[in-house]
């Protein structure tokens, strides 16, 4: 009987790194607007927080169209222990908030995570406010509100406004309008998405051996079989810079005779192959890609 209540609560739970307010917060309700999101202090208590059962899923974020990919994400993927079952493109509006009783022209600096920062770089040069890195961006709105300083301000979203009782200064002022984060939705369990019900994603992890054109050679399958590479990204993951590990996403499935000939082969001039996650591309792959 002690195990019930925390086995219900990780059906209607859905976990996420940050505090509430976050935008992986905003995310969690986009995607699971019936469920009830769980802050989380890291990536890798977020993956816990499945794991042990507190949250049915995890909202990963894994890059910005502005701010390139989320650090140190990469590693911690293939030795999460959880399976990709989904994607979701969230837009990212970043707001200048400060407490209620503060002006414009007294706000000094902006506090927030360094990736918001980097999306608004242009917006804090030119109005004169000096950047303070943050753990996190919501965590920002939080200190601001905390501290009560009207010179200070935060990069956070509207939802952060809200749960800590900021005023707005300033809407939207991200650099570029396509600013957009990509999230990935995780399980302990993989799925098995159908292969003519919409356009699917493989994503997986690779290292390649040690010998001139390998990287060429083990890619070759895709170009040869028509696989579309929709991401692959590098990293190194010893102390001697020798080791490069490969991050990718194809278009299609491991069952399709294409793909299936295209990761032997890989898998042929590989090290090792582990795919993270087979699912349905999110909506916004067509909608911004049209054919």
């Amino acid at each position: 009987m002690a195990e019930a209540p925390a086995a219900a609560a990780s059906h209607d739970t859905v976990a996420f790194q940050g505090v509430p307010g976050a935008y992986s917060d905003m995310a969690c309700r986009a995607v699971f607007p019936e469920m009830t999101t769980l802050p989380c202090a890291s990536f890798e208590d977020t993956f816990a927080a499945v794991h042990d059962r507190k949250a049915l899923y995890a909202m990963i974020p894994i890059e910005n169209s502005s701010a390139g990919r989320v650090a140190d994400i990469h590693h911690l993927l293939p030795e999460s222990g959880l399976h990709i079952i989904g994607e979701h493109f969230q837009k990212v509006e970043h707001q200048l908030l400060a407490v209620k009783d503060a002006r414009r022209d007294q706000v000094e600096t902006v506090h927030s995570h360094v990736q918001a920062l980097s999306q608004c770089r242009h917006y804090a040069r030119r109005e004169g406010l000096t950047p303070v890195v943050h753990a996190d961006t919501a965590g920002a709105a939080a200190e601001i509100a905390e501290l009560g300083d009207p010179s200070r301000s935060a990069l956070a979203s509207e939802l952060a406004a809200e749960i800590y009782d900021l005023q707005i200064l300033d809407g939207n002022v991200q650099d570029t309008d396509h600013n957009t984060t990509r999230f990935l939705i995780m399980a302990e369990e993989p799925i098995d998405p159908p292969r003519d019900n919409g356009l699917v994603i493989t994503t997986f992890v690779f290292r390649v051996r040690s010998v001139p054109a390998s990287l060429y050679k083990a890619l070759g399958g895709f170009a040869t079989n028509g696989i579309n590479i929709t991401k692959l990204e590098s990293y190194i993951i010893d102390g001697g810079f020798t080791v490069a590990q490969f991050y990718a996403d194809i278009e299609g499935h491991p069952d399709d005779r294409m793909v299936r000939l295209a990761l032997e082969e890989l898998s042929f001039f590989s090290r090792e192959v582990k795919i993270l996650g087979v699912y349905p591309a999110d909506d916004f792959r067509s909608d911004t890609n049209p054919t």
